[in-house]
């Protein structure tokens, strides 16, 4: 029985798994723009702003940034934050997106390295190939995986 789990221990830790959960938007043709709040203090992932951005240009919705009060004809918004940890370098291990019409949550996603990504060499991709899929998927546009 020893020998098994000392082949099966390494085994688990290289094949870390990546949780998405998406919760997509129902009426993506009524949103032609949306306003993201940039969250500094919520997410220390240089690019995130960059990527969100671009990936809803991608979808069809034109986006602006902003810090600190929502300007006032932005009837979407869309806020997210996310974590990063160690390992040799930093890499971003969680991230959630919520997307909001006025106050209601209409879209979310998180973004989730289970075990931080163990030992698997995936959890040093970007933010693009991590975040891509997810905003794909919020949008209506592809799945994203889990493996």
């Amino acid at each position: 029985m020893g020998k098994y789990i000392l082949l099966i221990f390494p085994l688990v830790t290289l094949a870390a798994c990546t949780s998405v959960n998406v919760k997509p938007v129902d009426n993506v043709s009524s949103i032609k723009h949306v306003c993201v709040q940039e969250c500094p203090d919520d997410c220390f992932v240089e690019d995130m702003p960059e990527v969100i951005v671009e990936g809803l240009e991608r979808n069809g919705i034109s986006a602006e940034r902003f810090i600190g009060k929502m300007p006032e004809d932005c009837e979407y918004h869309l806020k997210y934050t996310c974590n990063v940890t160690w390992d040799m370098a930093m890499y971003m291990h969680h991230a959630e997106i919520r997307l909001l019409q006025g106050r209601k949550q209409i879209g979310s996603a998180v973004y989730h390295l289970t075990g931080q990504g163990g030992l698997s060499l995936m959890k040093w991709q970007g933010t693009r190939a991590k975040i891509d899929p997810v905003i794909d998927e919020l949008f209506g546009k592809k799945a994203a995986g889990s493996n």
